[in-house]
């Protein structure tokens, strides 16, 4: 998916105009007929795969019936999806819609059984990490690449910050990255956020044992009430979204049934002091 993918306001954009044609009785061939369209451009503008222009979503509107206030009202709805957010300047670096949908978020819950997630890690976990991955990077290029992932924390500050629920694996807090010390001052960091009123950590300790977070890392992203909420997971093989409604619904249930086999937030503090004692006598 390129990293110009559909925002928030871009899908609900999309699913306005499929209401509205579907209110009105009309067929996406009915309609694609009578504004000089192919029906491969109204089912890619419905599904926010192509962003309308104000004149196509004023000729629709008009298709449709719609009133002056709504047809105002989605016409700046278009405008404001078309804006181009602070990622677009890292597009080279993030591959996908995620960092779009995360910036809109008004929740997200992510579970992380290998790694610190991304918008808790600090600048040199996350260098150790991408040169890792990507070891052909060249200084310039490395460099670039932390300050995207380090842009990304900018969300959970300010009061628009959205509420951050993360459980986290034991084995992400033990498993050294880097040079003796990185582990301490990346734990000291998170234990610096775990006091901010809109987050919460949680650790699964190793002592659980199988649980039904085997199969691996996902995150949930919620938004405001009339925005269904989307799933997401990534892999080296690409980035998967997941907007069906029973696929979404398993993902909750998922989260909660790991959140109750977790440490309380309180008991898991006190876990990562321990464990980032352990690493600074490393």
């Amino acid at each position: 998916m390129a990293s110009t993918g559909p925002t928030v306001r871009h899908r609900r954009l999309g699913r306005e105009l499929r209401g509205l044609r579907e209110k009105a009785g009309l067929t996406l061939e009915e309609v694609a007929t009578r504004l000089g369209w192919s029906t491969a451009k109204l089912s890619r503008i419905e599904n926010a795969r192509t962003m309308p222009s104000g004149t196509d979503i004023a000729g629709a509107c008009d298709l449709y019936g719609v009133d002056p206030s709504m047809k105002a009202g989605l016409i700046q709805l278009g405008h404001d999806a078309g804006r181009r957010g602070w990622w677009t300047a890292y597009s080279d670096v993030f591959a996908g819609a995620y960092v779009g949908l995360e910036s809109e978020a008004t929740a997200i819950c992510t579970w992380e059984p290998l790694l610190v997630p991304g918008l808790l890690q600090n600048e040199h976990y996350a260098r150790e990490l991408i040169c890792t991955a990507r070891p052909k990077l060249v200084t310039a290029e490395l460099e670039r690449y932390v300050a995207a992932r380090m842009a990304r924390k900018i969300s959970l500050l300010g009061s628009q910050a959205p509420r951050l629920h993360v459980l986290l694996d034991e084995c992400a807090l033990r498993r050294p990255v880097g040079a003796p010390g990185v582990m301490a001052r990346q734990l000291e960091d998170i234990l610096h956020v775990v006091d901010r009123p809109n987050v919460t950590i949680q650790v699964l300790p190793l002592r659980v044992g199988a649980h039904c977070g085997l199969e691996g890392a996902f995150s949930l992203l919620s938004f405001d009430a009339e925005d269904p909420d989307v799933g997401y997971t990534g892999c080296p093989g690409g980035d998967v979204y997941v907007e069906a409604t029973d696929q979404v619904r398993n993902l909750k249930l998922t989260f909660e049934r790991l959140a109750r086999v977790c440490l309380s937030p309180e008991e898991s503090a006190a876990f990562i002091v321990a464990v980032r004692s352990d690493h600074a006598t490393l």
